[in-house]
């Protein structure tokens, strides 16, 4: 597996070995130890959660109050989407910033998400299934969204936004200057403390 940290901190893609054979193909999607020693962190997985997405349909921007947060390992099943990774860590030096990693189910690529960023994804094709395995359980209480429309965060969505489809919740969200003015948006320094909390010995 190739590990590569992405233009934001504390985002990696993940690219395994796929093994083929007549019989099909195998591949390791996740090792814990492998993330670990390239993020210098242990990543725990705490629940496993599935969602199948038409063409077209955005899902985030999404993030968690850190500590303890949610950080979250996506692999693309079958279809394809282009997933995002905002920073929304306020006081970071790419604050604001995003990266994206195309994931389908040919180059089998996997994105690692630490706690405190933000993560969003658009379906581009219809019955994308996307597997995530997150480390904390899902919590409404401290579960936030961006507006995946920002025009200040300027997010890179393949198609136009007269076909993109969003949830209430998401198509009623906040953009990034009004969350930060509410203050719900995580502090880079008490990320950086929750991630030296959970470095690799």
């Amino acid at each position: 597996m190739k590990i590569t940290e992405l233009a934001v901190p504390g985002a990696w893609r993940c690219v395994p070995d796929v093994h083929h054979d007549d019989r099909g193909e195998f591949l390791e999607w996740f090792r814990a130890d492998l993330v670990g020693e390239a993020a210098g962190r242990r990543f725990d997985v705490a629940q496993a959660n599935h969602s199948v997405s038409d063409r077209g349909v955005v899902r985030g921007v999404h993030f968690a109050d850190t500590p303890p947060g949610q950080s979250k390992v996506v692999y693309c099943v079958e279809g394809e989407a282009i997933d995002v990774i905002v920073d929304l860590r306020v006081g970071s030096p790419t604050y604001g910033q995003h990266d994206s990693v195309l994931l389908n189910a040919v180059d089998r690529q996997v994105v690692v998400i630490a706690e405190g960023l933000g993560h969003a994804f658009c379906a581009t094709r219809d019955r994308t299934s996307l597997a995530y395995l997150v480390s904390a359980p899902y919590n409404p209480e401290v579960e936030h969204t961006v507006s995946p429309l920002d025009p200040e965060l300027g997010l890179p969505w393949p198609l136009p936004a007269d076909e993109l489809r969003l949830s209430p919740r998401d198509a009623a969200a906040p953009t990034l200057e009004q969350a930060r003015a509410a203050g719900v948006l995580p502090s880079y320094d008490a990320c950086q403390a929750w991630y030296a909390e959970r470095a690799v010995v």
